[in-house]
């Protein structure tokens, strides 16, 4: 995606990791460093993603349904958000992106291949990072579980796919168990080494 265009960077991670708060934290320092920028999240607020914020919060979910609706939600954020802002020479960065799925829905049903078909349609960040963290940290720092997927054995389960993507994929992990600040700088770094023909006063 990159060249004379934009550049769409994913950040990933289990819940409480902290992907919200540095997602928006880069988009803030992005454009404090000259470049358009721009935060975006999955679930999107479109009307497949306020189903899927809901059916989270349910206990009895057929999780293959829900992976379909993820991999639609998905398709429609690619083609309304992503993509056209990428082309108009924004820096993307997504709260969740595909990698995701591709955790997640592989741990819920257990048909990694499946999920990666029904997702084959999702087009690669030009740059993801992965927040490594163990469950049983992400968990502490989030003050009210509201959903299904915030159960330690689950969300390791999931770290692990994580990895297993990341070192297959060529992700970029980043310890998350440290302080904000640390873990930001090391953000920062790698966001740095990838654009460094497009910032200024950096």
């Amino acid at each position: 995606m990159m060249g004379d265009k934009g550049f769409f960077i994913a950040i990933e991670g289990v819940d409480g990791s902290g992907k919200t708060t540095h997602s928006r934290r880069l988009v803030k320092w992005l454009s404090k460093h000259g470049l358009k920028s721009l935060y975006t999240r999955e679930p999107t607020d479109s009307a497949i993603g306020r189903m899927l914020k809901k059916m989270a919060r349910q206990k009895n979910v057929d999780s293959r349904i829900e992976a379909l609706l993820f991999a639609a939600d998905r398709l429609e954020h690619l083609n309304k958000v992503i993509l056209p802002y990428v082309k108009k020479k924004y820096i993307v960065v997504s709260d969740r992106y595909v990698y995701s799925s591709l955790a997640y829905q592989t741990v819920a049903i257990g048909d990694p291949e499946w999920v990666v078909e029904i997702n084959k349609f999702a087009h690669k960040p030009d740059l993801t990072i992965l927040l490594d963290v163990k469950p049983e940290i992400g968990l502490s720092r989030i003050k009210k579980r509201k959903t299904r997927f915030e159960k330690e054995d689950f969300l390791e389960k999931v770290r692990q796919e994580y990895l297993r993507l990341a070192e297959k994929d060529g992700l970029k992990i980043i310890d998350a168990s440290e302080n904000v600040e640390e873990v930001f700088y090391e953000i920062i770094s790698v966001v740095q080494e990838c654009l460094k023909d497009k910032l200024v006063n950096v």
